[in-house]
């Protein structure tokens, strides 16, 4: 049998992790905003505050978890495509914005723990 491709994985984990936001209370905005300053997964709406998403899948955290992945570098890619949806989106530039990650981590026994960290980082100014 065939493994799964990378963005098949990829959706998979972003469908899981949109079902946990959802069933929190959070509404879809757009799923997978791509510009060319990169790519927001989810970007969803927590009352009146603007959450972008990103969402992590490790099948090993041997060198980092899959929350501890998303270094410097991907923060300021997250926080240039926040701006351009902020700039495409006019209706949402007086929303407080938040930066979430949904880290999923294989466990050793084939399971996974899912972990939301909300106003994971704040982008540098």
């Amino acid at each position: 049998m065939a493994e799964p491709t990378t963005i098949a994985v990829g959706a998979h984990w972003e469908n899981q992790a949109l079902e946990h936001l959802s069933s929190s209370g959070l509404k879809l905005l757009a799923e997978n905003f791509r510009c060319r300053m990169g790519e927001i997964d989810l970007v969803m709406l927590d009352q009146d505050c603007l959450v972008f998403v990103e969402v992590r899948y490790r099948k090993s955290n041997r060198f980092a978890s899959a929350a501890c992945s998303i270094d410097r570098h991907k923060q300021r890619r997250l926080a240039r495509a926040a701006a351009m949806f902020l700039g495409r989106h006019p209706q949402y530039r007086d929303h407080v914005v938040r930066f979430d990650v949904v880290a999923f981590d294989a466990t050793p026994d084939n399971q996974c723990t899912l972990q939301w960290l909300q106003d994971a980082f704040r982008p540098e100014t």
